[in-house]
């Protein structure tokens, strides 16, 4: 009897746990949708009338679009607050994610400075000490900025001798900065807080002042109107902001969408980056030892990417991809800088070149196919040796100034949080510096990379990432990440919320896909206007792989992006909504036919054209943009679109308009809905507090979506038991 007894409870317990039951999201409390009004704006490209149902939903200052957003969001947290685990993943991921983390340390005039949070503050405290051994104190706290968190730091730049600081934040996750000055010894602020600064480093000129990029402030909403015309700008400490000298821009000669100015560490020359969209740029020289001298075009055409990593004294050091699609280190002298004069310093290879200085060298960082390699020169192209690193994954920071001795770098992959290494220049040697202490154990998990054939027969990378032994059942539940644009490379790198979803027993996939940088400008080009389709084809191609070998099956599937790859997930699981079970696009890109009208826009036309080009421009457009894709009677996949009120990077019209169009014409009973932070941009600066909540909450609605009743880890822990 009692063996009967004990049968009956293991058969019951793999019942209860059992994750093929009846969609779960059926016993939640019925979707009702809040009513979306449609409006009947029509807009004309070239001769093809184009409906716009929800044009109202792009302004992001009227009350009747407030008034969506407070709607929409209650019908999004009723349905996530019935999901039983969703505060336990919160729980999770804050004791997981509630451990030290450190920035590698940096010298500055008599401090050595590093960027520390103690486990779950929700900005980064900047601390310096002087030499490796001295007090540790605390130097700028962004914590203190603001009582939840939502005013970030976003950019610091010191005087060559460190005794002055000029820093931005963001407010609300917003692109638009202010900038304020501080003596670094008083910690008093010098002179008046400067505004409205927006897409722009900070460049100081010897003491005097400092460099700085911005537009003019638009007509119309600051987070959604459209940014045209960079200018660059001179701030001479003492001053007001409305005294500043242009220097760059505003004339029609000059007009580019951006612009950005460094001066040299020698504080000779000025160099300008003119660009009209996020790749090409023209680059300008101006000699700052000579009063009266004149700009100089070391190259006049956008056609690539040149950029001046340092100099010694005329002699200037350029990257550039002219000639080059995988980039080589150039010279040139400053007094007849053209490209028939540039000489070879590293000549291109195979792999991509990411070059950096430091210490009197030039450091060669190239990734073989996902994996860092790191090779040191001299200035004459000498090659010094192969930096040995601490195992096969991701090295990056290499870089510093030229009197210093040591540097630090990180290492970390997809399971292996990152350490810091010190670097000795001289003798080429790494020593562990710190690695962090946290309740995650690497050494229960692996990453495979594999090559897969996309439609075209293109072979495709993609790291998949797992717990070992894991069973190739097509059970396991496995978020697809992709990105596959603007010429960004997907690089192993270690996330506390993926650390999550590992430890979930989840399976973690990365796919490199065309449009990125993984293989320099061919890649990036191959993945671009006409060709942007490769990129969803890459990505379904995946999702089939993942499938077709069994890592998981079309019920445990979850394709997720954001900003471009939100695009990315909008476009594909609107051409293929059979292939997934969940679909979590954040940010993302998702109407092709207006997206250069709002913000800085325009500038991504390299990657997209526009509607306005021509008449098959707009109608490959058309034939993928995500808003305009949305069938009606067509069951997509259990939707969770995620955005912030403040994004005026990708504004949050694209999100609104897409769930608009989704919960409309959604076919089946999977849920459609949308999670709208207030307070929170494009993600930058985003606080550990509104972090965390979010990926608990996405989780939970993967999961759940999934058939999950209980966790994963519960699932199994009930079973082993």
């Amino acid at each position: 009897m009692k063996g009967l007894y004990f049968s009956l409870a293991i058969l019951f317990l793999f019942m209860s746990c059992k994750n093929d039951s009846e969609n779960p999201s059926e016993e939640t409390t019925a979707l009702n949708y809040p009513i979306t009004k449609k409006v009947d704006t029509v807009d004309t490209y070239f001769g093809e009338k184009v409906p716009d149902p929800y044009r109202w939903l792009e302004d992001d200052r009227s009350e009747e679009t407030a008034e969506w957003v407070k709607e929409e969001n209650k019908v999004t947290f009723d349905y996530l607050s019935q999901i039983p685990y969703r505060e336990d993943l919160k729980n999770k991921l804050s004791d997981l994610w509630n451990y030290e983390k450190l920035s590698s340390p940096f010298t500055e005039g008599n401090y050595i400075y590093f960027a520390k949070n103690d486990g779950l503050q929700n900005q980064y405290v900047y601390y310096r000490k002087k030499g490796e051994n001295g007090e540790e104190q605390v130097f700028l706290d962004p914590n203190k900025f603001s009582e939840d968190g939502t005013i970030s730091l976003s950019t610091m730049s010191f005087t060559e001798d460190g005794s002055l600081l000029a820093y931005a934040i963001s407010e609300g996750g917003s692109d638009w900065r202010k900038v304020i000055v501080l003596d670094t010894e008083t910690l008093e602020q010098i002179g008046d807080t400067l505004k409205d600064i927006k897409f722009s480093g900070v460049s100081w000129y010897k003491n005097d002042g400092f460099y700085y990029s911005s537009y003019d402030k638009p007509k119309g909403s600051e987070l959604s109107a459209k940014t045209d015309q960079h200018k660059v700008y001179y701030h001479k400490l003492g001053t007001p902001q409305s005294e500043d000298e242009l220097i760059f821009g505003g004339t029609p000669e000059q007009k580019h969408r951006y612009l950005g100015a460094r001066v040299t560490k020698d504080n000779k020359y000025l160099i300008i980056s003119a660009s009209i969209s996020t790749s090409g740029n023209k680059l300008f020289i101006k000699d700052l030892s000579s009063p009266n001298s004149k700009w100089v075009a070391i190259i006049g055409t956008d056609e690539s990417d040149t950029n001046v990593i340092d100099n010694v004294g005329s002699k200037l050091y350029l990257i550039t991809d002219k000639d080059a699609p995988n980039r080589r280190l150039v010279t040139v002298d400053a007094t007849n800088p053209t490209p028939e004069n540039w000489v070879d310093v590293i000549p291109e290879t195979e792999f991509v070149l990411n070059p950096s200085t430091g210490g009197g060298y030039l450091f060669a960082e190239y990734m073989e196919d996902a994996v860092s390699k790191v090779l040191q020169y001299d200035y004459d192209g000498k090659l010094v040796r192969e930096v040995e690193l601490p195992g096969i994954g991701n090295a990056g920071g290499f870089g510093g100034k030229k009197e210093d001795t040591i540097d630090y770098y990180s290492f970390t992959n997809y399971y292996t949080p990152a350490s810091i290494y010190k670097f000795d220049y001289k003798t080429g040697t790494s020593e562990l510096y710190w690695t962090p202490q946290i309740q995650f154990d690497s050494n229960d998990f692996e990453s495979k990379q594999v090559f897969y054939n996309s439609k075209d027969g293109t072979k495709v990378p993609m790291i998949i990432t797992y717990k070992k032994g894991l069973e190739l059942d097509g059970k396991n539940p496995t978020i697809l990440y992709g990105y596959g644009g603007f010429n960004v490379s997907q690089y192993p790198s270690f996330s506390i919320t993926n650390a999550l979803w590992l430890q979930e027993g989840g399976v973690y996939a990365v796919a490199n896909l065309r449009g990125g940088g993984e293989y320099g400008k061919t890649w990036h080009d191959a993945g671009t206007k006409m060709q942007k389709q490769n990129v969803f084809d890459d990505f379904i191609a995946a999702a089939e792989y993942l499938i077709d070998n069994n890592y998981t099956s079309k019920k445990y599937l979850a394709i997720r992006g954001g900003s471009n790859g939100g695009l990315l997930v909008g476009a594909t699981m609107t051409q293929r909504p059979d292939l997934m079970q969940v679909a979590l696009p954040a940010v993302g890109v998702m109407d092709m036919l207006r997206y250069h009208t709002f913000t800085a826009g325009a500038g991504w036309a390299y990657d997209y054209g526009t509607s306005e080009d021509n008449k098959e421009m707009f109608s490959y457009l058309k034939g993928y943009s995500p808003v305009h894709n949305v069938k009606p009677g067509v069951e997509y996949p259990a939707t969770l679109v995620t955005t912030g009120d403040h994004d005026d990077r990708v504004v949050p019209a694209h999100s609104f308009k897409f769930a608009a169009e989704l919960q409309e014409k959604q076919a089946g009973s999977n849920p459609v809905l949308i999670r709208i932070e207030t307070d929170a941009g494009h993600g930058a600066g985003t606080p550990v507090s509104k972090t965390i909540e979010q990926y608990a909450d996405i989780f939970a609605f993967t999961l759940y979506n999934m058939g999950y009743k209980v966790l994963p880890s519960k699932t199994k822990e009930n079973i082993k038991g």
